[in-house]
């Protein structure tokens, strides 16, 4: 038996009213009634979080928990995974391709390597080879709420949602406001407008129409993870090369053409001629040739399985733990100029909490306002220092592994 809490929108409040002759028919207030039932009000984005320590999966829209039920995750020797997934397939009736041909009704798949939700024996312990059962009611259920592309977060202790704020989230696109301004020769050039406007100068504000998102209804799969720099040797012979001593192949090998470039720039700059790299020298040549330090992160964006934008951004203090959260953007309406977000934290305390994550990122402006235009209810963002590519391909969102 599993636990079902339902909460606000979740279903349709249905009022009946007594009709007297010749007033609305009671077939007129039927139609009315199933044209609300076509028409259901937007409901809040659904994402699922799997404990393994609890052996539970828990169901939530936003902050708000709508049901529970226990599973059974991995035996010994073929545990489940831990990570941030998403359902890449669904099927009522489905059949293992790997064990026997076992069955798996209202199978979700989470990862093309044979990791699924699905119907199963519950003996109270861990005991698949490493997909999730779930009783048949809830797995039914379940199956009925989701869609391809949503979330689930499997993580090792329990993990809850929490309400988050920060500037780093993105926020819909609101259009600047366009200024049209009449001056007073304007005015009295026109003869229609002399004595029908007063003053001198007239401002007025013509609000830029928004263009329509035509994948409103398709959230994104953001992700951010750090990227390797090149070395800084590598950088100082590019860049003694630029500004034209030849430092030899760029390489980050200190040989004996870099020594004698570093020795030639020294000599030039009127600086004690050694051949040494120092921070003062490293600094030096950054300047003189312009050199500005590289993003040492990337957001890669996602729709529909597919890559569609990406763009370097910045982590303070890369080489800190960063673990793995998930921040989801709630529902809002096209026009909309806010939206609230809920957080995740995937791998507990590593990297720390969530909030304080997000004082590490920088987000160019530029990058910012792309995203804001492409924000659509039940986007998500995983900021993470594990990899995504082993699992990431084509048919599937950023699939990271945490264990």
């Amino acid at each position: 038996m599993f636990q079902v809490m339902r909460t606000r929108g979740m279903g349709l409040l249905v009022t009946a009213a007594l009709f007297s002759a010749g007033s609305v028919s009671a077939a007129v207030a039927r139609d009315n009634a199933a044209d609300a039932e076509k028409e259901p009000a937007r409901e809040t984005p659904l994402h699922m979080l799997v404990s393994i320590k609890e052996q539970k999966i828990k169901v939530y829209r936003g902050l708000d928990l709508i049901e529970v039920s226990p599973i059974s995750s991995g035996k010994r020797g073929h545990s489940t995974p831990t990570g941030v997934f998403s359902i890449l397939e669904k099927r009522r009736k489905h059949f293992s391709n790997l064990y026997d041909n076992a069955p798996m009704p209202f199978m979700q798949r989470l990862t093309w390597s044979g990791i699924a939700l699905h119907v199963g024996k519950l003996p109270g312990y861990p005991a698949s080879h490493g997909c999730i059962r779930l009783p048949r009611a809830f797995a039914k259920s379940l199956y009925s709420m989701t869609e391809r592309g949503m979330h689930v977060v499997v993580t090792r202790d329990a993990a809850n949602p929490q309400s988050i704020r920060h500037d780093i989230l993105p926020q819909p696109y609101v259009p600047a406001t366009e200024i049209a301004s009449l001056s007073g020769e304007t005015i009295e050039a026109d003869p229609a407008l002399r004595g029908a406007i007063q003053p001198a100068n007239l401002q007025a504000s013509l609000p830029v129409a928004q263009p329509e998102n035509p994948y409103f209804d398709r959230p994104l799969r953001m992700i951010i993870t750090p990227q390797k720099l090149p070395s800084k040797m590598r950088v100082m012979q590019r860049l003694l090369n630029q500004l034209g001593y030849n430092a030899g192949p760029v390489d980050g090998v200190v040989g004996r053409k870099t020594r004698a470039a570093i020795r030639l720039y020294q000599e030039g700059a009127d600086l004690p001629v050694t051949g040494r790299i120092t921070d003062a020298l490293v600094a030096r040549i950054h300047k003189e040739a312009g050199y500005e330090k590289p993003h040492n992160a990337i957001l890669r964006v996602r729709r529909k399985f597919s890559d569609i934008y990406s763009a370097p951004v910045s982590v303070k203090n890369i080489d800190q733990e960063i673990g793995t959260h998930v921040y989801t953007a709630l529902d809002f309406e096209e026009g909309d100029n806010s939206v609230e977000w809920i957080a995740v934290s995937a791998e507990g305390e590593r990297g720390g909490q969530s909030d304080d994550l997000l004082n590490r990122v920088d987000i160019p402006e530029k990058v910012a306002k792309e995203l804001s235009k492409m924000l659509t209810p039940g986007t998500s963002l995983t900021i993470t220092d594990r990899s995504f590519k082993r699992n990431t391909g084509l048919g599937t969102d950023f699939v990271v592994i945490t264990r």
